[in-house]
């Protein structure tokens, strides 16, 4: 499932011990910890993951694990 491997790459991004604590309403700067960087670098890493380009006007819509999630999934189709 996508929240699983989005989850999953969250948790070893920002070292998270326990990637269940991740939820797909977890807010990706405030409880998740993660800076402008972190997020590069995890978007960067999907990219890789999943062929595909993420624009930059999608990024400002990212505040949730969530939305990262809702996103794949809609490229996916």
């Amino acid at each position: 499932m996508m929240f699983e491997k989005v989850q999953a790459i969250l948790a070893k991004q920002l070292r998270i011990a326990d990637p269940s604590t991740i939820k797909p309403e977890s807010l990706i700067s405030k409880d998740l910890g993660a800076d402008s960087l972190d997020i590069l670098q995890l978007l960067m890493k999907i990219e890789d993951e999943y062929g595909i380009v993420i624009p930059d006007e999608a990024l400002a819509g990212f505040q949730t694990v969530g939305d990262v999630v809702a996103f794949l999934e809609k490229q996916a189709k």
